[in-house]
């Protein structure tokens, strides 16, 4: 097993795995915070860090067909959302390469 690299998030809001507690992603990077995942509340990120992808799934979800990856903290492993890899819905593009976290598995730090 080699090292992990962490990335750190500077300023206020950044918010960070809640069982590890590595930073995920800053607030300057939301998109919309009118979003659902699998535990509740999520917001879409334009970036974050410290994650790895699952494999491609299509799934239903709320506004139709995308494909997706799941994404894992990358210290514990902990699922914190999905990225959007293809959105079939054309009003619904503007999410490809876009990622939710959801807000049970994150806490927000200074």
């Amino acid at each position: 097993m080699g090292l992990l690299f962490v990335e750190r998030l500077e300023g206020e809001g950044v918010f960070r795995c809640r069982r590890c507690r590595v930073d995920a992603a800053s607030k300057d990077a939301i998109i919309s915070r009118d979003f659902y995942g699998r535990s509740g509340r999520a917001y879409l990120f334009d970036h974050v860090v410290n994650v790895c992808l699952g494999p491609n799934e299509d799934r239903y979800l709320i506004t139709g067909l995308h494909t997706v990856n799941d994404i894992y903290c990358n210290c514990c492993q902990q699922v914190l959302g999905w990225r959007y890899e293809k959105a079939y819905n054309e009003s619904q593009k503007y999410k490809e390469g876009k990622f939710i976290l959801e807000r049970a598995r994150m806490v927000k730090g200074g």
